[in-house]
């Protein structure tokens, strides 16, 4: 059964990350976000390219080539603690959420290495008359991270078995 679920995780993550670059491609290259500037999809979502070369919510910006090179080595890092904690998924939940977390983090890790900064293009907004409310520019493999984390959290506390970290 391990090996059932180390190979469902894995294939969950090839599938995020490859949908996550795909609609990077999409947007950079066919649709060309950077010259089309902010782009409303939905009264409440807009397309617009940031280019993110820090970590999660813009933290830690790195402009240096040497800052850039120490987060991807981090997230190097962080993906291989997570492929061996795959290896060691009981349930199919675990192996789901891992396996999109560590999609989304090679999705990103992609770009640090392509681009040096990760392409994040979806913002939520909330507008009144006199007010504006905007949440973090992020993209799909971020969605796929904090998807998979709450996988983990709910098996955690919600699951017949706990979810244990290595």
């Amino acid at each position: 059964m391990p090996a059932r679920l180390m190979r469902f995780g894995l294939l969950v993550a090839a599938v995020t990350c490859a949908i996550d670059q795909a609609s990077k491609v999409y947007l950079l290259f066919v649709f060309d976000l950077a010259d089309r500037g902010r782009v409303a999809v939905t009264p409440f979502l807009d397309f617009v390219l940031t280019r993110n070369k820090g970590i999660s919510y813009g933290l830690f910006q790195q402009e240096g080539l040497l800052g850039q090179w120490v987060l991807l080595a981090l997230k190097a890092v962080a993906v291989a603690l997570l492929l061996v904690w795959l290896r060691r998924a009981g349930t199919r939940l675990t192996a789901l959420s891992l396996g999109l977390i560590i999609g989304g983090a090679v999705g990103n890790g992609i770009d640090r290495l392509v681009y040096g900064w990760v392409a994040d293009f979806a913002l939520f907004h909330i507008s009144t008359a006199n007010w504006r409310f905007n949440w973090y520019v992020f993209n799909l493999a971020d969605v796929a991270i904090v998807a998979g984390v709450l996988g983990l959290l709910y098996e955690s506390l919600v699951g017949g078995r706990a979810a244990k970290a290595p």
